[in-house]
């Protein structure tokens, strides 16, 4: 019985994998649930699994909480703050985190269960992001095996040859085709851009997803992300991963061999399918997810990414040439972007110009330690909310 962490228990990713849990009580046991401040939520869940540990990000929201835990008479201990998701991270009695709390946000745990030498499924892109080669020394120093939740890293691991899922060294790989539904506006006049509300972004034709992901899907942000993550998951570059628009999302992402073969991992738009695969591996789970009708979907399109229309991906792939802490200032303008984007302090198009100008003037640093990254961080932060009192 693998006893289970879910960081970010109450978002979309965090309630998937809870629903693949439940389908298998021999199997999975939930150790500790962890959430910002849904405690309704919080306390359903811990009514349906009762876990050891309900963590909450304040002590306000752990005491509401800890009220509900007491009256239903449940066990659960309750929680609050970094130290809790530390103590939940960390914890000898815990097999598998999974590290998807939104933002930087989640960095810290998810370094907590790497020092800790955890089985992590990771679909908290940007711990990755930020901190890089960093992230990947420590995971190899403590013995911690890094499975990608993400879509598109998942197809992409699931397409690699056996030897490297085994841990050996990546071999005879030609480029990385990494995939991308092209978001809400793929379509939309560019003058028309300037006019998209919060609740337009976050309606992804595709996913069912939080809001900070939808709105980083419609900037291709998400993308950008993710082509940064992949080049320290598979140890390569920008040059090597080639993005295409596939409006569908029914293949999740390609590898192509030296012998020019191309593998595909495909299936329907549902998260289950990489939480299961993360879960089971190196086994394969019942998931949940009904299967994929070819004959429904009858065609598949791929188009190239349009740089005017989404500049994001052209910032992400320059702050991962710029090495150092640039992708942490690039990853902290980018979430101090879309918060200001979806409380109306600046529109849809000036996502990506705050972010630019955020680059400009942070100077990144050679990348030492993470204190290093997280005072970057900070700075970049800093620097978009002054950028956004001035009105850019």
């Amino acid at each position: 019985m693998k006893q289970i962490t879910v960081l970010g228990a109450t978002g979309s990713i965090g309630l998937s994998t809870l629903d693949v849990i439940s389908n298998h009580p021999d199997k999975y046991s939930v150790f500790a649930l962890t959430a910002n401040t849904n405690v309704e939520e919080m306390h359903r869940q811990c009514i349906a699994f009762n876990p050891r540990y309900a963590v909450m990000s304040c002590a306000d929201s752990a005491l509401l909480l800890r009220t509900l835990v007491e009256q239903s008479k449940l066990e659960t201990e309750v929680i609050s703050g970094e130290e809790g998701l530390h103590l939940v991270s960390e914890h000898s009695a815990v097999d598998v985190v999974m590290a998807a709390i939104v933002g930087a946000a989640g960095l810290k745990p998810t370094l907590a269960a790497v020092h800790a030498g955890k089985r992590i499924l990771l679909a908290n892109k940007e711990a990755l992001v930020m901190t890089g080669s960093l992230f990947m020394a420590a995971a190899k120093q403590a013995g911690a095996e890094i499975l990608p939740i993400d879509s598109e890293h998942n197809a992409i691991y699931q397409c690699m040859p056996a030897s490297y899922r085994s841990g050996m060294p990546l071999k005879h790989i030609r480029r990385i085709l990494l995939t991308a539904s092209g978001g809400p506006f793929r379509n939309t006049d560019l003058a028309d851009l300037a006019r998209v509300t919060p609740e337009q972004a976050c309606k992804h034709p595709n996913w069912s997803m939080g809001r900070k992901i939808s709105v980083d899907s419609a900037t291709m942000m998400n993308k950008g992300l993710e082509l940064i993550e992949a080049c320290w998951l598979f140890d390569t570059t920008p040059d090597n991963i080639e993005v295409h628009v596939h409006p569908e999302s029914i293949i999740h992402s390609m590898v192509e061999y030296d012998d020019g073969s191309v593998l595909a991992q495909m299936g329907s738009p549902d998260m289950r399918t990489p939480i299961a695969y993360g879960l089971g591996w190196p086994d394969r789970i019942e998931s949940g997810v009904s299967s994929l009708d070819l004959f429904k979907i009858a065609q598949l399109n791929f188009e190239k990414p349009d740089e005017k229309r989404f500049p994001c991906l052209r910032l992400a792939a320059e702050a991962y040439r710029r090495g150092g802490t640039a992708c942490a200032i690039l990853n902290a303008a980018n979430e101090e972007a879309v918060d200001a984007f979806l409380n109306k302090k600046i529109r849809f198009d000036q996502i990506a110009t705050l972010i630019e100008q955020v680059m400009e003037l942070v100077v990144p640093r050679h990348q030492e330690d993470f204190d290093m990254i997280f005072e970057d961080d900070l700075a970049a932060r800093a620097m978009a909310v002054k950028l956004i009192e001035q009105g850019l």
